[in-house]
Order: C-alpha cells, then sequence, then structure tokens
C-alpha cells in the first residue's frame, strides 16, 4: 500500500460557506495593508461557480493582491511552492492562515497536490495558481506549466486570466516594499480545453493593459508634488513656519495639508522642515520682543494675548504646551514671552515638545492621507478648494471665538 506523501494535503470537501468567514478577514486585512502602502484596484469580476484562476507571478505581494480584490464568496485558495513556504512550521502557518494556501510539490507529485482540489472547484471555490512556477523578473512572463489547465479540464470549470501589476514596484524580487498602486484585472473565462500558450496569452494580454494605463492625475498636483520633492519644497516649508511664528497669518499646518498629500512620500521631511522653521521663528519673535521690536500680527485679538499673558504667568514657558489645542496662533505666545523675560533654551525646550507633537502628527496625517487616497489624485484641485474653504471657515470661527 502507497504511503502518502507528508506534504500531500488531504482532501476535504469544504463548501465556500463554509469558509467565507475567513476568507472576508483574509480579503479586509490585506485590502486594507496594500490601501495603506498606495492603494489596491480591481477590474473586472470572476464568474459564478468554481473556477481555476492563472495569473503572472513577479513578487510575494501578488498574493496579497488577489487575495484583496478577488470576491470572497469564492473563498479563494493559493496553490504555493511547497519546498519553500512549506518547508517551516511558520511559513506554513503564515501561509495556510493568512494567505489560504495549500502546498503543490515543484519536483514530482504536483499534479496530485492540485487534483484534491477538484471537490473545492465543484462546490464554487476559486483555485489560484501561477502557471510560471516561480517569481519572473522585469515583468517578463514565462512559460505556463499545463497543471492548471489539466486541473480546470479534470474539475469542469473554466480558466480565468488574471493581470497584476504594480506588485513588482510594491515588493520587488529580493528588493525592499516600498509604495506602489497595485492593479488586478480579471479577464474573461478560457474554457477548460485551452492551452498552455492561450492562457499565457490571455494574461499577457491583460498585462499589458493593465500596466500602459496610465493612473489619471491633476497636473496641479504634479506641480506641487514635483516643487515639494525638490530642495526648494523643504526651504518653503521651514520660511512659511518661520513666518508664521513672526508675523505671517497662515499656520504651517496649511502648508503640510497642501504638499504632503500631493508628495506623501515626503511627509516626514517637510514636516520636519516646517518645525525647524516654526521653532528657529518662535525664537526670533523672543528675542525681537525682548528687544522692544513688536511686529505686526494680523488676525489676533486682545484676549488671546491676555490669556497668553496669564498662561505664561501661571507656568511660565510651560504654558505653550497650550497652543497645539486653543487655537492662539504660535506667535501671540513667542511674542509675549519675550515679554514675560522667558530665557530662550526654556522656551526652546518647551515650544519643541509642544510644536513638534503638533507638526509633526499634522504632516503624517496628511501624508497617510495622500497615500489612502491615491486613486483620487485627479480631484487634487477639489480637495484645494474644499481645504481652503474648510481652513477659511475655521480661522474665522477661531478668531470671532477670542474676540
Amino acid at each position: 500500500m502507497r504511503t502518502p506523501s507528508p506534504t500531500r494535503p488531504t482532501c476535504k470537501a469544504v463548501t465556500p460557506q463554509g469558509l467565507a468567514l475567513p476568507a472576508v478577514l483574509r480579503r479586509a486585512l490585506w485590502w486594507t495593508l496594500l490601501t495603506l502602502t498606495g492603494g489596491v484596484e480591481r477590474r473586472g469580476r470572476l464568474p459564478r461557480g468554481g473556477c481555476v484562476v492563472v495569473a503572472n507571478h513577479s513578487s510575494h505581494a501578488d498574493t496579497a493582491a488577489l487575495l484583496a480584490a478577488l470576491d470572497a464568496r469564492h473563498s479563494p485558495a493559493i496553490g504555493a511552492a511547497a519546498d519553500y513556504w512549506f518547508a517551516s512550521p511558520w511559513r506554513r502557518r503564515i501561509c495556510s492562515r493568512l494567505a489560504a494556501g495549500f502546498p503543490v510539490r515543484r519536483t514530482g507529485g504536483g499534479m496530485d497536490d492540485l487534483l484534491t482540489r477538484t471537490d473545492a472547484l465543484r462546490a464554487g471555490r476559486a483555485v489560484v495558481l501561477f502557471p510560471e512556477g516561480t517569481r519572473g523578473r522585469d515583468g517578463a512572463l514565462g512559460s505556463f506549466h499545463r497543471g492548471a489547465l489539466v486541473l480546470a479540464e479534470h474539475a469542469g470549470v473554466p480558466v480565468v486570466p488574471v493581470a497584476i501589476a504594480g506588485t513588482d514596484r510594491l515588493l520587488p524580487k529580493h528588493g525592499r516594499l516600498r509604495p506602489a498602486l497595485v492593479r488586478v484585472a480579471v479577464g474573461a473565462p478560457l474554457p477548460a480545453s485551452a492551452t498552455p500558450a492561450e492562457a499565457r496569452d490571455a494574461v499577457a494580454a491583460l498585462h499589458r493593459r493593465t500596466t500602459q494605463e496610465p493612473l489619471a492625475d491633476s497636473a496641479a498636483r504634479k506641480r506641487v508634488a514635483a516643487a515639494a520633492g525638490s530642495r526648494w519644497g523643504l526651504l518653503a516649508g521651514f520660511l512659511w513656519a518661520g513666518a508664521e511664528a513672526l508675523s505671517w497669518p497662515l499656520m504651517p499646518e496649511l502648508f503640510l495639508a497642501i504638499v504632503c498629500v500631493a508628495a506623501p512620500r515626503r511627509a516626514l521631511k517637510l514636516s520636519l522642515a516646517a518645525l525647524a522653521g516654526s521653532l528657529a521663528g518662535g525664537l526670533l519673535a523672543l528675542q525681537l520682543s525682548a528687544s522692544g521690536v513688536q511686529l505686526p500680527q494680523p488676525l489676533t485679538t486682545d484676549r488671546m494675548r491676555a490669556e497668553v499673558r496669564h498662561e505664561l504667568a501661571v507656568a511660565s514657558a510651560a504654558a505653550v504646551r497650550h497652543q497645539p489645542w486653543n487655537g492662539i496662533p504660535f506667535k501671540v505666545y513667542a511674542r509675549e514671552a519675550g515679554r514675560a523675560d522667558i530665557t530662550p533654551a526654556d522656551w526652546l525646550a518647551r515650544s519643541a515638545l509642544s510644536r513638534g507633537s503638533r507638526t509633526l502628527a499634522v504632516g503624517l496625517a496628511f501624508g497617510a492621507l495622500g497615500f489612502l487616497a491615491h486613486r483620487l489624485r485627479r480631484r487634487y484641485p477639489l480637495y484645494l478648494a474644499l481645504l481652503g474653504t474648510g481652513f477659511a471657515v475655521g480661522l474665522a470661527l477661531i478668531v470671532r471665538g477670542w474676540s
């Protein structure tokens, strides 16, 4: 009697309904993670009933892209190389639990492993296979093995070509993770009698259309992103924040809201530049005020200045901790601190903490928004209009509240 291979899975006829919740949770997990790293788009849908999905393979992120994009009602199962993903207990757990993976041997016996999925296909599940057998390089599509087509013919289900684009930028082979938009295109079903060459041609055609389709963008966003990505963007953030700490009425958070959404990868550097400018401007404002120089402070009120003088009298330089939350501009605190003879060292230490927490939090939050709204770049002018309107209304309400 033949002893089964330890890597060969046992066949259990489980309906997709019994696997619906894990499939939904896996889809939610990978959709969330890919959204945070640049977004995921899907074109087309799988047909009703079971099917064998054949897809190109250039990155370990391909599995995540498929699980995020394919319908959970199909409870997709992913064929994975037994000699790699099931070679150790921790890889086996990750692959089977987080990716619904099942082992397929690449050195003999792989067809037997695939045929154990026949009942699942007939029950309405989708079985996802990478017919190239390994990850390709530079977007080149390798030849397809016959296993996926034999399985589809054996189960009497169609073969569905799927193209994945962007994962080679998101997580290159032997490279590091970096933000990128991922696109998944689902093609028309092929008959189970299709040849490997026909399946490969269908996937290749889908892949060409998907990669050549440009992401709709706004000319305004492109110009802002180009400026933010240059050294002039950092200088602009520094000068804007420094001017606001002296007299300029528009807070640096408005600058960060404009540029960090347009260039989210630069959010941290832009936020640090704005923070440095704010601290430098605040220190200069304190020194000027202590010397008797009073710069104009538009859109501030006597009540604001009275409140700041009271806070400084009670808590000295530590009073600036209230600034991120009470709506009083930073320049009011800086000038009144100079009048109160706060030492520059004490002022710098206290203001760095309060301004740093706010400036960095705002900049990184808008950078995250830029990543999440990656697919809405064409709406950037509308975003600017809404941002400007919201800022103007908010500023008017703050000034009126402190009048």
